[in-house]
Order: structure tokens, then C-alpha cells, then sequence
């Protein structure tokens, strides 16, 4: 049900012509995520009802009832259960500690194990694992590292602090000793903490009053968290003395699903909040200042700095925006769009047009403003987001400007045989990319 909730049934496949066979429900109707594994009679599941941060708990099959579960690991205060695998006799359980991936092995009854020990912050996916055997498997990756498959054991013969072995690998693009990661907490305009990683050179002086060139990237939406992963088109404006700052933005999944309805529907303005704040926090804190910083996002991270464009147009000299959704009183007619009303609100609603309309982009561009430089790029054959948002949105400024003056150029580019981004070949992404960054480079003054 959107990115809200899930049913879920359950047949036994050892009648499958019988009685017993048919599907019955076990979860239904309950506004929270469920999903897990079968062992025995019981189901292990990982859920977020009446536990944001979610838990496991066991579901006898035969009484599913929400009042016989049992709680097997509780919701923690300090971490966000994102996924969980089964190996013999074990749980292992992938989270979030302010949006950096933790691993733990638990017994089946729930009591903690050990923690494995990762390579250094970053993001844990592709957890796997099989009922019969110690060994389980992941994907560990960081800004700098690229994905790499890990293998770790859940024997009682495993050190208590186990180092995990890489069993296959890329090479890494650039020696991490030579940039600086750092997670700072920023408020908000309501005062929420908002966590943000920042990368620089190692060298680079942040208190010498210089600005420097700064991107700074977001999302918010979708339960989808900004947690460190390989982002190897960073390195060159890195290494010529840029910033890259990342802000985990409420909508996303870093603190549980309060955190994801904290930036949805009626609450979508706390992200735009929460990003602007973000550029401010970079500003003061001597990072950058308004003429030296850039903002970029895609998808409904175009929505995110298409809102801000608007809402805050002092606040960057440059705006990337890409794939983007703009008219947001009209995104639900086009594509797939109408599947998002559960996350932004359906316009034809009177009460979800107020909020909607409140922040949509393109009816917020005023003839008495001048905008910021703005390169939008979409891709005629994106069946995600139509194309006709960046298109009206760009005519749209292009037509402010030439009545008071923008800060920049206003351009954008269609791409053909492309889409949303997803399956496209590594040409086109080389292309996006160096599109993207050069526009950056030349608005924000990095050599």
C-alpha cells in the first residue's frame, strides 16, 4: 500500500489443493510495514507497528492475531532496523545509527550476539543469508569505497568481534586517508535536529574566511534514507577543492518511519525546511557563502531544490536540478505519478490542494525576482517523472529572465533514448554526470 503499509498471506504449500492451501491473511489492514521469514510454525517479522523504528516479532501461523505476537527484538531508542536475514539459529539485523549502517547477530529468541565490526561508516545492503548454514553475506559500501560482497559467520567458534572477509571487490578510486568525512547535527527552522555528512580534502581550511566551492545534495521522501554510499564523480571536485555535503533530510528512513511521515503530505514543507537550513549551516559555519554554494537533486530531489529555487532564491548561486517533479497541482495526471498521492497528497483532494499548492514550484516563480543560474536535465522516454516538468518549469524562468535579469544562465537538456535513470547505460550516466558538475564547477568558480 504505497510506502505506508503491507498485507501479507500465507499458503501452505504442502496442501496447496486443500483447505489448507488457501491463501489467509496473516497481517491485513494495518497501517505499518511487515515483512520476514517462515521457520516452523512461526513468522519472523520485521515491522514497524507501534514500533517506528521498527521490530522483530514472532507470529504463531495459526493465531496471527496482533495480541499473540511476541516481541523477539524491541524497537531500540538509537537505531532503525532496516532489513534482517536468517542464518542457522541466528537473526542478523542491518540499521541505522544516525544514518550509519550497524550489524548485529542475534539468537533466534532474540538475544544479542555480537556486533560485527565494519570497515568504517557506511551502508549495509543485500543482507542474505540461509537457514542452513552459519555463513551470511552483505554488501558494504561508503562515499569513497565501492560496493564490496562481505562473508561473516554466526558460529559460536566466530572471535566476539569478527572481522568480516571480502570476497569480491572493486578497486577504489582515491585514497580515503586524503578526504575528511565528518557528520555534523544542524536545527532546523522548528528546531529538529537534522544530521548532514560533509567530505573535503584533508587539506582544506575551513577557517581561513575563504568560501569554497560547495554542492550540497538531498532527498527527503519516500522512506528513502541519504546514507554514505560510493559516489565516485565526487572525487574530482574533491580533489580540486570543493565540498560535498549530504543532509539526511526528514521524509527519508534514517530514524524510522516518524522521521518518513515527518516529510510527507502536509508535512512535505519541514524538508524544504530542513535543506535550507542545511545551506545556512554551511554558510555560517565558513564552509561557503551564498555566491560559492550550488544545490542539486533528481526525482523528488528535484522537487526539493525546485522548492527551495523558489522559497529561498538568495540562497545558492547554482541550482542542478534533474528528473524533476515541478507542478505539483498537476503531477498525479502523467505516467506513474498518480501512484505518489499516498506520499505527497492527491490535488484533487481540496485539503491535500492547499498544502501541495503551497510549495509547488512553478506556481511560485514571480516576474520580480531574479533566480539563480538552474541547469534542469530530464530525458524524453523517463517513464517516471514526465519531461513536461522541466519543460514548462524552464520556459517558465526563461521568461522571468527576460524580464528581470537572472543570476545565471537558465538551460536545460532533453536527453533522448534515456529514461528516469535507472537501466541506462554507463555512457549516458558519464555524460549526466560531467554535464552536471562542469555546470556546477563554472557557476561556483572551482578550477
Amino acid at each position: 500500500h504505497g510506502w505506508r503499509s503491507t498485507d501479507l498471506y500465507f499458503r501452505d504449500e504442502t496442501d496447496p489443493a486443500g483447505p489448507a492451501g488457501r491463501f489467509r491473511p496473516i497481517v491485513e489492514g494495518i497501517d505499518a510495514h511487515f515483512g520476514g521469514r517462515i521457520i516452523g510454525e512461526t513468522l519472523y517479522a520485521l515491522t514497524n507497528y507501534q514500533a517506528s523504528r521498527y521490530r522483530v516479532v514472532g507470529i504463531d501461523l495459526q493465531n496471527p492475531a496482533p495480541a499473540n505476537w511476541q516481541t523477539l527484538i524491541p524497537e531500540a531508542d538509537d537505531l532503525t532496523i532496516e532489513d534482517v536475514a536468517f542464518a542457522k539459529g541466528h537473526i542478523i539485523v542491518s540499521g541505522l545509527k544516525h544514518a550509519v549502517a550497524h550489524l548485529y547477530v542475534y539468537d533466534l529468541h532474540g538475544k544479542l550476539q555480537r556486533e560485527i565490526h565494519l570497515p568504517t561508516i557506511g551502508s549495509v545492503t543485500g543482507l542474505a543469508a540461509d537457514l542452513e548454514s552459519d555463513d551470511f553475506f552483505f554488501v558494504f559500501e561508503s562515499f569513497l569505497i565501492p560496493p564490496a560482497i562481505y562473508r561473516c559467520s554466526v558460529s559460536k567458534d566466530a572471535p566476539a568481534q569478527p572481522q568480516p572477509e571480502v570476497i569480491l571487490a572493486s578497486a577504489q578510486a582515491v585514497d580515503p586517508n586524503l578526504v575528511s568525512i565528518a557528520q555534523v547535527f544542524y536545527p532546523s527552522k522548528d528546531g529538529t535536529q537534522i544530521p548532514m555528512f560533509i567530505l573535503k580534502r584533508r587539506d582544506l581550511s575551513v577557517s581561513d574566511g575563504t568560501p569554497h566551492p560547495t554542492v550540497l545534495i538531498g532527498y527527503g521522501g519516500f522512506n528513502v534514507g541519504k546514507t554514505p554510499t560510493y559516489m565516485p564523480a565526487i572525487v574530482p571536485w574533491i580533489e580540486s577543492g570543493g565540498i560535498y555535503a549530504s543532509a539526511n533530510l526528514r521524509g527519508g528512513n534514517e530514524y524510522g518511519e516518524d522521521w518518513h511521515r515527518a516529510g510527507m503530505q502536509g508535512n512535505k514543507q519541514n524538508v524544504f525546511d530542513d535543506f535550507i537550513a542545511a545551506g545556512e549551516y554551511l554558510i555560517s559555519k565558513g564552509y561557503t557563502d551564498h555566491d560559492h554554494l550550488g544545490i542539486w537533486g533528481r526525482s523528488n530531489g528535484g522537487l526539493l531544490v525546485g522548492a527551495t529555487l523558489t522559497q529561498r532564491p538568495d540562497l545558492a548561486k547554482a541550482v542542478a536540478c534533474g528528473v524533476p517533479l515541478l507542478d505539483m497541482v498537476r503531477y498525479h495526471k502523467f505516467l506513474i505519478a498518480y501512484l505518489w498521492c499516498s506520499e505527497y497528497g492527491n490535488p484533487e483532494d481540496p485539503e491535500a490542494f492547499k498544502w501541495l499548492y503551497a510549495y509547488s514550484p512553478y506556481h511560485h516563480v514571480h516576474e520580480d525576482v531574479s533566480y539563480p543560474a538552474i541547469y534542469t536535465y530530464t530525458a524524453e522516454s523517463d517513464t517516471r517523472v514526465d519531461p513536461l516538468h522541466a519543460k514548462k518549469m524552464t520556459a517558465l524562468l526563461q521568461h522571468v529572465a527576460s524580464i528581470k535579469a537572472a543570476k545565471g544562465p537558465i538551460l536545460l537538456q532533453v536527453e533522448a533514448d534515456a529514461g528516469h535513470g535507472v537501466g541506462k547505460p554507463l555512457h549516458k550516466i558519464v555524460a549526466e554526470q560531467a554535464n552536471m558538475w562542469a555546470f556546477l564547477a563554472w557557476q561556483l568558480g572551482l578550477s
